[in-house]
């Protein structure tokens, strides 16, 4: 159900101007989470998708939720990799409309366990200027913005424009030479910073050491995923650490015990 914010959200006092209007679907108790903000290209290559999805992994585990557009590409992959229990997704259109349609499953599985914000009222539909809006949105909402990967000329370097403007510390992550350059140009000029150990940059954002031995299945259990997105992503572990008293299944979601 498709209802309006009522409350202000403090991050978005950042924006030209604080939305008229915001609407959602899911769960706004996201909003009170530290948040990082994931964008990029439409159109990433394979370094850039396992980057982008190991990154949000990640953060998600370590109880970061992430912000991110819902659009093909980086997008969608930042999405997935927080898990729809942990991720926001802000839209161009009116929430009764599931746009990208190529990414439908995955709005609705936001729907469902995570947030889905909106500033347009329901049978409007995406048109350019709405997704300028729709940027200065996500990155508003994170403490943090990370473009995984941008040419010259990208969308995306707008919502760089946003950071900057309300100095949000921006990164990226390396790559080779001829790629991203929109971000490359933008490292050279000291304007965003580079990501280069995960582990590293988790423990900078979270002020706590990782351990090397964390036990990747209750950390993944610490954000409460739905049974079915935990039982797909650790057939044998769940049913194993379930049965050690691990963890406990209530109301189709895992708990730690």
């Amino acid at each position: 159900m498709i209802k309006k914010i009522e409350f202000k959200i403090e991050e978005l006092s950042s924006m030209k101007k604080y939305p008229n209007e915001i609407f959602y679907i899911g769960n706004t108790e996201l909003l009170k989470r530290k948040k990082i903000s994931i964008i990029g290209t439409r159109r990433p290559n394979s370094y850039t998708k396992e980057f982008t999805y190991k990154l949000s992994s990640k953060l998600s585990l370590n109880d970061i939720c992430i912000v991110s557009g819902a659009a093909m590409g980086v997008d969608s992959i930042a999405h997935q990799g927080a898990k729809s229990n942990n991720t926001i997704a802000v839209v161009a259109n009116g929430l009764d409309i599931r746009y990208p349609s190529v990414n439908k499953n995955l709005i609705i599985d936001i729907e469902k366990n995570g947030l889905m914000l909106s500033t347009y009222k329901e049978k409007e539909k995406a048109k350019n200027y709405t997704f300028i809006l729709r940027n200065e949105l996500v990155v508003a909402l994170g403490d943090i913005l990370i473009v995984t990967e941008a040419d010259i000329n990208s969308g995306s370097l707008s919502s760089i424009d946003f950071a900057l403007k309300m100095k949000k510390e921006i990164y990226t992550i390396p790559h080779r030479l001829n790629e991203s350059l929109g971000t490359q140009e933008l490292v050279k000029r000291n304007l965003i910073k580079v990501i280069y150990d995960i582990d590293e940059f988790v423990e900078k954002i979270t002020n706590k050491k990782l351990s090397k031995t964390d036990d990747e299945v209750l950390l993944f259990c610490k954000t409460n995923p739905s049974y079915e997105s935990a039982i797909s992503k650790f057939p044998n572990e769940i049913l194993e650490y379930e049965l050690d008293g691990k963890i406990n299944i209530k109301n189709g979601k895992i708990f730690l015990n």
